[in-house]
């Protein structure tokens, strides 16, 4: 289902030449989820109804200043009962982009916010390795990972983070 979200808005926006604030939009709404605990409850629970989450997902596109193409789906999402998937749907719309434009996605894993700096190394030195044209991020915020990060590019992982190495050593002493 969330694939067909995607690729509808994908369609509407590619025709309108709008793809890149589309995305953008739907990318500032990703992390408004992530970064509100309050956000993420009305977006995933089905406790709210249709017109509690349409009232509240109003106010916060106002709010953050989406509106358009992206603004008019979330809610179409909303009235449609579907906004729990949005997350999934905001991904496949993503991976939709990238093809488009020849980039590859790259899920990277961090206990804490990287700088502009960071995440622009990041870039160059997974685009080096992939020989792709671009490579576009997905940062998550995990701080369980304690240090380090995780990286997933289509099948393959890297695991550089200090959770993953202690556990590893832990398996390896004698008991």
């Amino acid at each position: 289902m969330a694939g067909r979200y995607a690729r509808a808005l994908f369609e509407l926006a590619l025709d309108a030449k709008i793809v890149d604030a589309v995305k953008a939009d739907l990318e500032k709404f990703d992390a408004m989820i992530s970064d509100s605990a309050d956000l993420h409850r009305v977006v995933r629970s089905p406790v709210f109804g249709a017109e509690e989450q349409g009232r509240a997902l109003a106010a916060v596109l106002d709010k953050a200043g989406i509106g358009g193409l992206a603004g008019n789906f979330l809610k179409l999402i909303t009235a449609n009962r579907r906004l729990f998937a949005v997350r999934d749907m905001i991904r496949d719309f993503r991976k939709l982009v990238a093809r488009w434009k020849g980039e590859v996605t790259a899920e990277v894993t961090v206990a804490e916010k990287l700088s502009d700096a960071r995440l622009e190394e990041l870039k160059a030195t997974l685009k080096s390795i992939t020989g792709e044209k671009a490579v576009d991020l997905n940062v998550k915020i995990d701080p369980s990972i304690i240090g380090g990060l995780r990286i997933g590019v289509g099948d393959e992982v890297i695991e550089a983070d200090i959770a993953t190495r202690l556990a590893k050593a832990a398996e390896t002493l004698p008991r």
